[in-house]
């Protein structure tokens, strides 16, 4: 076990001491004392980049993994639960989503600035005084989840989901808890460290899932029971170890005031609210509404569950794209953020046209194969009654998501140039635009495997309304978004893959591998072909590849 870092050692400063005399040798005495002072502040900058470089590569890592045994964990779930405990549990976990997402992302960014903003002899005391912060709300939240619990459940009409949804409140307490102490690490720029913590949660929690749900739907038929309650205990274990790694800082002067974080973190949560409410919006109401309508046909309302673990089925590759280009808002923003505080209004429409461009090849290129090879990609992976259910839906959700992945873009791009105000209107209206389609197309409806596809088409629209307004004010405020000739060049490309892929014949799942290669291939040459991928796109990537490996 490698052991933590004295907390008062400051994390831009804690290079080997062998790098450091290898990057700033012993000056001659009769050196110039600025070029010695440049030489010494050249060291350090390149020392930084280089600790940061490797750092980024272990988050980003953290991250693909992340998303690798989230799409296993996916996979096993729907078959040790079945489709309809799937629909169920995801279910419970969409909801809970909506509260511990945002926990986590105010909890790491809030308590991560406050220990990066201060100076290093502060850190400890900054460090104490954010977790008393964050501490001070994890167990109302907790108890808030509680007792709200069964009120949702009955919103939902899943009175069955009452009991697992209050087990979600131990989630909602422990994230409370650790999610800070990764806010440290990040603080201290011990990126490793925090890509370390987040392996070890994403392989506990999907180990802990899968066993549970197995282990409590073999010898007590509830899954969904089984599932949640691991994952309280997971979570449980995570904070006990980063509170044994991380440590709670010492008592003293340092970091912003109670106040100053407060005001922070509030339009931080206000828009992770409404974020994780438009990612899952459709998902809840797919289940109020299915279940309503199995209701009215004197059907359990259990009847629903099934629908909906086809409709998560569809999602897990229709989140693809969005999760993919988080990378690109990585590097976007900062880059952004330096721009506009310098006034360069040329470096920052530079900055959009090519953040924007590169966001609409890569999701292109994701989105041709899932939307060309639906029912394939949903035989590859899930078993009956899923393909079945959600192949039309996902042919068209996948379409909706793919401008949602831009829709993200475009908030962090706003996000980047001080309009925190217009990204938190523009998401909120696309809650409300997804909600109202939602209730128009669905509501009411009779029950059956078409209210899949009436949620896909009603969520699609109301993302792409909400991604071409988010457009609009990128434009007003940014003054660029994208080349029209990237936006057609590539809307082609993705049009022609699409028809190729649904005119495969299905062959086997060995074959649907085949046939995604071929179809994002054939995007690709598309692109090259009317010259939107060109030998200078070549050029940038093995220089970033190359840089890596310098490093």
């Amino acid at each position: 076990m490698v052991e933590p870092r004295d907390e008062t050692e400051s994390p831009s400063a804690a290079a080997p001491a062998a790098d450091r005399a290898a990057c700033a040798p012993e000056p001659s005495p009769d050196a110039p004392q600025t070029a010695v002072a440049a030489s010494v502040e050249h060291c350090g900058q390149t020392d930084l980049a280089r600790r940061a470089g490797r750092g980024g590569l272990a988050v980003a890592f953290a991250k693909i993994y992340f998303m690798l045994t989230g799409l296993v964990q996916q996979i096993l779930l729907a078959r040790v639960m079945g489709i309809g405990g799937y629909g169920a549990l995801s279910n419970v976990l969409s909801i809970a989503s909506i509260a511990y997402n945002p926990v986590t992302t105010t909890s790491i960014q809030g308590v991560s600035r406050a220990v990066a903003q201060s100076p290093d002899a502060e850190q400890p005391a900054a460090t104490r005084r954010a977790l008393k912060v964050h501490f001070a709300f994890a167990l109302p939240l907790g108890l808030g989840f509680l007792v709200a619990a069964a009120p949702i459940g009955r919103a939902i009409n899943a009175p069955h989901l009452v009991g697992p949804l209050q087990l979600v409140s131990g989630i909602m307490l422990f994230y409370g808890l650790y999610t800070p102490l990764i806010g440290v690490l990040n603080g201290q720029k011990r990126f490793v460290y925090q890509a370390g913590f987040d392996i070890l949660a994403a392989t506990l929690r999907t180990v802990g899932l899968v066993a549970g749900a197995w282990y409590f739907t073999k010898h007590f038929s509830s899954g969904v029971a089984g599932a949640t309650g691991a994952f309280v205990v997971v979570s449980g274990l995570m904070f006990v170890a980063a509170l044994s790694f991380v440590g709670l800082g010492r008592a003293g002067v340092g970091g912003p005031s109670v106040r100053q974080h407060l005001l922070f973190l509030l339009p931080l949560a206000i828009g992770q609210v409404l974020l994780n409410l438009l990612l899952q919006a459709d998902l809840t109401l797919l289940r109020t509404f299915a279940a309503d309508a199995a209701a009215r046909q004197g059907l359990p309302l259990m009847a629903a569950d099934p629908l909906v673990g086809a409709y998560r089925a569809t999602q897990l590759f229709c989140f693809l794209p969005y999760q993919l280009l988080l990378a690109i808002t990585f590097v976007l923003f900062p880059l952004l953020a330096t721009a506009w505080r310098d006034g360069d209004a040329e470096a920052v429409k530079r900055y959009v046209r090519t953040g924007v461009r590169l966001a609409l090849v890569i999701a292109g290129g994701m989105v041709s194969v899932t939307a060309g090879l639906s029912g394939p990609l949903l035989r590859l992976v899930f078993p009956a009654p899923a393909p079945e259910l959600g192949t039309e839906a996902m042919e068209l959700l996948t379409l909706g998501f793919g401008a949602f992945a831009i829709f993200g873009i475009f908030t962090t791009i706003l996000n980047s140039l001080k309009r925190e105000r217009a990204s938190m209107v523009v998401t909120a209206l696309g809650v409300a635009l997804v909600a109202l389609l939602c209730w128009l197309r669905v509501h009411g409806q009779p029950f059956g495997a078409h209210l899949l596809l009436r949620t896909a088409t009603a969520t699609s629209a109301g993302l792409l309304l909400a991604t071409l307004a988010a457009a609009a004010l990128v434009k007003s405020t940014a003054g660029a978004v994208a080349p029209v000739s990237t936006v057609v060049r590539v809307l082609g490309a993705l049009a022609i893959a699409v028809v190729l892929g649904r005119s495969l014949p299905y062959s086997g799942k060995l074959m649907t591998l085949v046939y995604s290669a071929l179809v994002g291939g054939v995007y690709v040459v598309l692109l090259v072909v009317t010259r939107e991928l060109t030998a200078a796109d070549v050029g940038m990537v093995r220089a970033v590849v190359s840089s890596k490996k310098a490093k």
